[in-house]
């Protein structure tokens, strides 16, 4: 007995590439390995006679449950016999869902159930559709088959125009290969199974279901199956991680749990140890005798064209979970048109997902054999060019995202060594911020591969081009870690003005998050560096990050001290816009100490600078400010339709940080003036905003 070209379900399939289950004279043999069964109760072929189905099954019920509505569901048009893809990666269970689900129909097809292999994914395949066709003819007593496929199709439709049959097309290649192997008439089923989507049967009528992988319950269940309650009693905690580890692939799930029931003496957290590092992962899921996650992975990738193959490996070596067009096009040193294409053959192949709109994804193990592809196919220099590319990539429209959003505070160089060659995927400030949110995680991905592989300019420069994010969104943990990297990376790099801005931009994200003694020590040392360097601008920088941590410990003459001090350098140097964010931290002051004329006068002044040097976020910052003084001096409707002014401003840019900050001073004003209802609604939405962008702010506001 020949083990299957391709064994999703870990156990061998009978005989050769077809059978056929249902009413026949006698049970023999057939060229091409078909069975032919008698129609007698004593000679039904068992469900595991038919299609083996692994002992370790889980039964998927909303998937069985999709596919009960989709063969419920007949069309009024005379439309043939339903026809149905299950799709989904390698490893997925689709035969075993599709085998046990049809044993469960075998009352609605009296005249037969018939199965073939049509072995898309190996080194021999696909199979030709009159193969199989001469297979299926034969084994309905059909004496002489016709050389050419289209008489085999058009003999095949005769045949069972009025039978009532079940033909699972298993490991299909091709909605082509498929055509020529439906039945006639309209009582019978016809379901595919493919690692591809096969979406050119859709004007076939096709219905279509995409296997996804396993739920943890599911899975914890399948593996307890196949390795037996009583070899994992007390291990369950070890069990769940084997089971996460292989990321809801039920082979994968299947050969985990086989290897740990052969080893009896081997603790199951010791299994978990040898699946978490990624290098070893398929590897480890590997049977004697049965198929494995990564054979049946280099099957797919086999059959890959050499493009798309290339941007498979390209991909696989990406340091995000997601990617777009435009980051494909990068990896690949292609265009983003070519890219587009090629993401729409890995789709189609399975071996990538959508995960959103022009998003897409690998399924855990598919990517872990995608970088394998591209670590024994590539030179470490090839290698090396891909993530640099994808890092140039991150780091040219991150700049171009600041240069939207903060255009006045660009001033540090960029160095590129694969330059960009196409333009930045938003056109305005909003698109180019939520460009920057969405990646967030991918922006620190892409900075901590800069840093491991030392690229430091590249790595300072990243930090230095979000911080758009940062001042906006308030992620503050990403915010302090990034700004951890980008001074070491700065340092490293020689470049003392990086250094005293990465201390600077760091210091605000330390004191923004509440950690004013850290972040005083940060100014602390800027400011000597500004003092050594000569730079008069960053000398006050550092003088206003101090007067602001003064000013949030209480100490409020030692704050106005130190931003007079900042004030007066920025003006000797001509740096007004400098000027004018001291005094919003001037006007705080004054309105912590309940000067809320001199408040008034100061935000004022700041608002007016701010405009004048085309600087709207910060003077939108000031006129909130501004309003809130209004309304605690006690003109409450001036205040509140300046704080209401200022909150259409952060909405508009999408400043969901600055856009809290202003409901809770309209939520204060609107308490003051005994208006409960609207004090609560403001509150809400305040609290609802630092969710996102502010826990502690949010927990504050209870």
């Amino acid at each position: 007995m020949a083990a299957a070209p391709e064994d999703e379900r870990g156990t061998n399939v009978i005989g050769g590439s077809a059978h056929l289950y249902g009413p026949a004279v006698q049970a023999r043999d057939v060229h091409g390995g078909i069975r032919i069964y008698s129609s007698a109760p004593d000679r039904l072929p068992t469900p595991r006679q038919l299609l083996p189905v692994p002992a370790h099954f889980t039964d998927r019920a909303e998937e069985q449950a999709a596919l009960d509505r989709m063969l419920g569901t007949r069309s009024d048009d005379g439309a043939p016999q339903p026809l149905i893809v299950i799709n989904g990666p390698a490893g997925m269970g689709k035969t075993t869902l599709a085998s046990r689900w049809l044993h469960t129909h075998a009352p609605t097809f009296p005249d037969g159930q018939l199965y073939a292999d049509l072995r898309g994914h190996v080194e021999n395949g696909p199979a030709n559709p009159g193969e199989i066709l001469g297979q299926f003819l034969r084994a309905f007593g059909t004496p002489a088959v016709p050389a050419d496929l289209a008489e085999q199709a058009s003999l095949w439709r005769s045949v069972t125009a009025n039978l009532r049959i079940a033909v699972m097309l298993d490991n299909a290649f091709s909605a082509a290969q498929i055509r020529p192997l439906l039945p006639g008439g309209s009582g019978g089923l016809v379901v595919v199974t493919s690692r591809s989507r096969l979406s050119g049967l859709a004007m076939d009528g096709a219905r279509f279901l995409r296997l996804r992988p396993l739920g943890s319950a599911a899975g914890l269940e399948l593996f307890i199956r196949g390795a037996g309650e009583d070899r994992v009693a007390g291990e369950l905690p070890a069990v769940r991680e084997i089971v996460s580890l292989c990321a809801g692939l039920p082979l994968a799930v299947c050969l985990a749990s086989a290897r740990l029931a052969a080893r009896p003496g081997q603790p199951a957290a010791s299994l978990a140890e040898e699946l978490a590092p990624d290098e070893d992962r398929l590897t480890v899921l590997e049977i004697e005798g049965a198929g494995t996650v990564q054979k049946a992975l280099d099957a797919s990738y086999a059959a890959l064209g050499p493009r798309p193959a290339l941007l498979y490996r390209a991909l696989g070596l990406l340091p995000v979970p997601s990617f777009d067009v435009h980051t494909a096009a990068a990896a690949s040193g292609r265009t983003p048109a070519w890219a587009a294409r090629r993401l729409d053959e890995l789709v189609e192949a399975n071996v990538l997902e959508s995960a959103g709109p022009e998003t897409y994804r690998f399924h855990d193990l598919v990517r872990v054999h995608a970088r394998d592809r591209a670590t024994a196919t590539l030179t470490g220099t090839e290698r090396e060019r891909i993530t640099r590319r994808v890092t140039d990539w991150y780091l040219w429209t991150a700049t171009e995202a600041q240069r939207l959003i903060t255009p006045i505070q660009l001033t540090l160089p960029r160095t590129y060594a694969h330059p960009a060659q196409w333009s930045a995927p938003f056109g305005d400030d909003r698109a180019a911020l939520d460009w920057l949110d969405t990646r967030r995680t991918h922006l620190m991905a892409v900075l901590r591969l800069a840093a491991e592989h030392g690229w430091h300019a590249t790595a300072w420069q990243l930090v230095d081009a979000m911080w758009p994010l940062f001042l906006r969104m308030r992620h503050y943990d990403l915010w302090i870690e990034a700004h951890r990297t980008g001074l070491e990376a700065a340092r490293r790099d020689g470049h003392r003005e990086a250094e005293r801005q990465m201390l600077n931009s760091g210091a605000i994200g330390l004191s923004a998050a509440g950690r004013t003694e850290e972040a005083a020590d940060w100014y602390t040392a800027s400011l000597r560096a500004a003092q050594e360097a000569g730079d008069r601008r960053d000398e006050g920088q550092a003088l206003l990050g101090l007067g602001g941590c003064r000013m949030a410990a209480g100490r409020y003459a030692e704050a106005v001290s130190e931003l007079d001090r900042a004030v007066e350098t920025w003006s000797e140097c001509g740096y007004p816009r400098g000027v004018a964010l001291a005094r919003i931290l001037l006007g705080e002051v004054a309105l912590a100490e309940h000067d809320h004329g001199r408040a008034i006068a100061r935000f004022t002044l700041a608002r007016e600078g701010l405009l004048a040097v085309s600087d709207p976020h910060d003077a939108a910052r000031a006129l909130a400010f501004l309003g809130r003084a209004h309304a605690r001096a006690g003109d409450h409707v001036k205040g509140a339709a300046q704080m209401r002014e200022a909150l259409a401003t952060f909405t508009a840019s999408g400043a969901a940080h600055w856009q809290a900050r202003t409901l809770e001073m309209l939520a204060d004003s609107a308490r003051e003036r005994g208006d409960t209802t609207a004090a609560s609604e403001f509150r809400a939405r305040a609290r609802d905003l630092y969710e996102v962008t502010s826990p502690a702010d949010a927990r504050r506001l209870g």
